[in-house]
């Protein structure tokens, strides 16, 4: 049986679309877990063979996006957080939860090398909170979350600080040259890239494909009738959905 912790907190919410995600996928147990029950000791993450954050607003973004949450793992869950990494278990941070994954430091976690954070994302370079559906391309990568995706994936976004940045340029080139950026907007240019990401930037792997994180939201259009084009017959064929069975697959795989 899979079981898939989503993380649940102060100012997430997109748990409970993320938990029927898993569950449309063929996940058996999928619960959802305060962040404080695994630091008081009431759940554990060795529980799970796959680990969510998912989007919102967490700790109301006091102190930056996702920082708050990070620094909880960071600090009270290290240890913990690396035993379920080094077990090769799946983890996924979608906004928010990419967010936390890159200020944590597992993400992208170059060489191997975790809590180094080398990578943010920012304030997005329009200024204001962008909320709109967008394009992605498919790149050819080692990400068990996208594979088998042909070309293209349309879901929403909504964000105030979603722009891709890295520490420095070497960043930015071992992320290419190692195959790392699962999906870039298509176009890259504003609005379709809504916050000005590097190289249009929507979402990054770790060197493993097992950690992966993305600002767009696949777990909001998981069906047809979740885009906006269904009632014209324009809805794409492809949909947020083989993500999570792409997950789901390879954690019973490995039971």
């Amino acid at each position: 049986m899979v079981d898939v912790c989503i993380m649940t907190g102060f100012g997430i919410n997109s748990d409970y679309e993320s938990q029927y995600a898993f569950k449309l996928a063929g996940a058996e147990n999928v619960r959802r877990v305060h962040v404080n029950d695994f630091i008081n000791g009431k759940d554990h993450l060795e529980n799970y063979q796959i680990l969510m954050f998912p989007g919102g607003f967490s700790f109301g973004d006091d102190l930056g996006a996702g920082h708050v949450l990070a620094n909880k793992f960071r600090y009270t869950l290290r240890d913990d957080l690396k035993t379920f990494i080094n077990q090769e278990k799946l983890i996924f941070g979608v906004c928010n939860g990419f967010q936390v994954l890159v200020k944590m430091g597992i993400l992208p976690a170059l060489n191997g090398k975790l809590f180094d954070q080398t990578v943010s994302l920012i304030h997005n370079k329009s200024g204001v909170f962008e909320d709109r559906w967008v394009k992605m391309k498919t790149l050819k990568s080692s990400c068990i979350w996208t594979q088998n995706y042909d070309t293209f994936l349309e879901v929403p976004v909504r964000h105030g600080e979603g722009q891709f940045v890295v520490k420095d340029d070497s960043i930015l080139k071992e992320l290419w040259e190692k195959e790392l950026i699962p999906f870039v907007y298509d176009p890259i240019t504003y609005p379709n890239n809504p916050n000005g990401s590097l190289d249009g930037i929507a979402g990054i792997c770790d060197e493993t494909g097992h950690i992966f994180g993305i600002m767009p939201h696949p777990e909001c259009h998981l069906i047809k009738y979740n885009h906006p084009q269904w009632t014209r017959g324009n809805a794409p064929t492809e949909n947020g959905l083989k993500i999570f069975q792409n997950a789901v697959n390879h954690a019973k795989k490995n039971l």
